[in-house]
């Protein structure tokens, strides 16, 4: 019998990357170390009924439309993730508190979690900001967002957020991957693992301008699952938005080849890749690359479209702040969330630095306010004026908030034992306030929801039992809430 170290080229292409199977294939006895699922039962040695039960399990987890089917019916479709790194205050935005009022000044009653600024330790700080009540709900927000606060009626507030880390990075990494002393996956990409694209031509897991540090690409990294589920950034945090659209994805486009030239090169370049996936041990990174060649060729007739900002209405880019040189930023990240979320991209990520205000902050919480705030309610209100917010869940957080004494003279420290985030959109109860802190906002009292319980609530809300969506590695079946989590129905419509 003749033995073969590589396959032949296969009549469509393949990649290969299950382990531990030997088959045959036109009298070639084929051994290779990795065999994709697909691979595997394309070889016939292993015969027809091996080819019915490709079928049957492709059945049970994909959909009519080749989608991965949820394991229960999904309240939300996609996500859009705004994100304020460094920490915003929840007592100066959406949790007020009458007893930082009446105490304003006077030592700390109660004992203090670790901190970084112990010696700058002062007394008790009341908001400097007044809050108003909103809506026919009543909703109390701070003057810091007024155009957040027309949105009052929509909003899903928790009050009674809880992490682990006190420290941003650690802080970060828990937020964005379940946990902080271990490079995991990111939330978008377990999204993506679970249930796939619903665009082939576009990246399913976008993240814009995030930051560099704290983590960095640890944040919307696949880690240990296929490369394929890794989040695209657009820029970074120090990038300008000019630079970002003359080039939003780099190396996208082949200008010297021709569509049918580039089909070619990429057909010979997948066959070499496929003949060393096969030829040696399973590298996933390899499998990520033969995808990433393939998603790019497509992208290039959809992706430039998408990107295309400026083409919006004069009305909608003045809507999300476009106009103004202070919104503009921000506004156009929201936009292009807008754009690259009704294309079917499973989950976007805007970014925005930096809230972490140790001092000056009056000052910088005003600054930084001010050019998120309008283009947030803009993303809010196009959004449901499109029917979009019905099945999109927009989720405003910081990696923690913060204390309810002064550090110096006007700054807070960091505060992750009770902080608030919000939610809109598809699944959720609007409005709604879930959650408490304790009478200083130091400590959440009730209804606490740590982090893990997030992201089984997020997880929930697409579709996804956070029990059930696991991935074996190393031995050991991991999950995005790692081995804790309880998704709080409190908060489901």
């Amino acid at each position: 019998m003749q033995t073969a170290s590589i396959l032949p080229q296969w009549p469509e292409r393949e990649y290969l990357d299950t382990r531990e199977y030997a088959c045959y294939y036109n009298g070639w006895m084929l051994l290779p170390r990795t065999l994709s699922r697909r691979a595997l039962l394309r070889s016939a040695g292993c015969g027809f009924p091996l080819l019915g039960l490709r079928s049957l399990l492709a059945a049970a987890v994909t959909d009519a439309n080749g989608q991965r089917k949820p394991h229960h019916t999904p309240r939300a479709r996609r996500i859009i993730f705004l994100f304020m790194h460094g920490g915003p205050s929840h007592l100066d935005t959406f949790d007020p508190k009458v007893r930082l009022e009446k105490d304003n000044g006077k030592p700390v009653p109660f004992q203090r979690g670790l901190t970084f600024g112990e010696d700058a330790v002062r007394g008790l700080f009341k908001s400097p900001w007044k809050f108003r009540q909103n809506g026919q709900s009543g909703l109390p927000v701070s003057e810091l967002f007024p155009h957040v606060a027309t949105c009052a009626d929509d909003l899903c507030v928790i009050r009674s957020m809880v992490g682990d880390g006190v420290d941003h990075g650690a802080a970060l990494l828990q937020l964005h991957t379940g946990v902080f002393s271990f490079k995991r996956p990111s939330m978008g990409s377990w999204l993506l693992y679970g249930l796939g694209t619903e665009n082939q031509s576009l990246p399913g897991y976008v993240t814009i301008k995030p930051t560099l540090g704290h983590g960095g690409q640890s944040n919307w990294s696949s880690a240990f699952l296929p490369g394929e589920f890794q989040g695209t950034p657009i820029g970074n945090s120090g990038s300008k938005v000019e630079d970002i659209r003359k080039e939003p994805i780099p190396w996208i486009e082949h200008k010297g080849a021709s569509g049918e030239q580039q089909r070619y090169e990429l057909e010979l370049l997948e066959s070499m890749n496929r003949t060393h996936a096969a030829a040696n041990e399973h590298d996933p990174e390899l499998e990520a690359r033969i995808r990433a060649f393939e998603l790019a060729f497509r992208m290039q007739t959809e992706a430039p479209e998408a990107f295309e900002v400026e083409k919006e209405p004069a009305a909608t880019q003045k809507l999300y702040g476009l106009d103004d040189p202070e919104t503009r930023d921000f506004g156009w990240q929201c936009l292009l969330a807008r754009r690259l979320s009704e294309r079917g991209v499973r989950m976007v990520q805007c970014y925005h630095s930096y809230w972490d205000q140790h001092s000056e902050l009056v000052k910088l919480h005003t600054k930084l306010a001010r050019e998120v705030d309008k283009p947030i309610a803009g993303l809010l209100k196009d959004l449901k004026s499109r029917g979009l917010l019905e099945d999109t869940l927009v989720v405003w957080a910081g990696e923690f908030g913060r204390t309810p004494w002064a550090q110096g003279a006007d700054g807070r420290d960091h505060n992750p034992y009770g902080y608030t985030i919000w939610l809109a959109g598809a699944g959720v109860k609007k409005p709604f306030v879930y959650g408490a802190t304790d009478e200083f906002g130091y400590h959440a009292v009730e209804n606490r929801m740590h982090i893990h319980d997030l992201h089984a609530t997020i997880l929930h809300l697409m579709g996804l039992d956070h029990l059930k969506l696991t991935y074996r590695y190393g031995g050991r079946d991991f999950r995005l809430t790692d081995v804790a989590g309880a998704v709080h129905y409190g908060i489901v419509a």
